[in-house]
């Protein structure tokens, strides 16, 4: 899909101690190892799947279903759909992915997005998929290197890639919002930890 905007961006609009908030709550709960769709139903993993797992993933997550993180923000959601041109239908939002990279640790290649709706009948997310993919960065980026978000502008083949460094939101409190099929990954973070919200937003398939 053709678009005049890959990503909207904030430059340090969370304020501080909001992301500070964020990363002091997330820090109480109980942490996951972060998954990927084709482990998503696992329920014990094998040594070997946690070795395959890791060569696509390798971070911890806490989920969040907090009124006061939705509220600060989605409104950046609906600006940035706005002002970039997309103007998607969306309504829902899933739960919030609090997520600590620590040395060493990655996301490879991936987009958010999958052909076909959820299949969750009776559940507020039934028959929508993801359109929106919003993250905040919540560290400072003296507290640690590496961990770039980088972005891949790739034709449908995707076979040819034109990758851009999201640099815009290195500042703590920044938030890039963009189409949940445009593929990113989180480069391994060399020295330090590097905090993240991510949020995915979700409406009716495309018409």
């Amino acid at each position: 899909m053709n678009l005049n905007n890959y990503y909207w961006y904030f430059e340090s609009a969370v304020p501080h101690r909001i992301c500070d908030d964020i990363i002091k709550y997330g820090n109480q709960l109980k942490e996951k190892m972060a998954v990927t769709g084709d482990f998503s139903n696992v329920k014990e993993f094998s040594k070997k799947q946690i070795k395959d797992l890791k060569k696509k993933r390798n971070s911890n997550v806490v989920w969040m279903n907090d009124r006061w993180i939705y509220k600060e923000i989605q409104p950046y959601v609906h600006t940035a759909n706005d002002h970039a041109g997309w103007n998607y239908e969306w309504d829902y939002s899933e739960s919030c992915q609090f997520t600590k990279y620590k040395k060493g640790q990655y996301y490879d290649w991936h987009s958010d997005s999958w052909a076909l709706p959820y299949n969750k009948p009776g559940q507020p997310d039934h028959n929508k998929i993801r359109k929106l993919s919003v993250t905040v960065s919540l560290s400072d980026p003296k507290e640690y290197e590496g961990g770039e978000l980088e972005f891949d502008f790739r034709n449908e083949d995707k076979k040819v890639s034109n990758i851009k460094k999201c640099t815009e939101i290195l500042p703590k409190g920044s938030v890039v919002v963009f189409p949940s099929f445009v593929w990113h990954r989180v480069c391994p973070v060399k020295k330090g930890s590097r905090y993240s919200l991510v949020i995915w937003n979700l409406g009716p398939m495309y018409k």
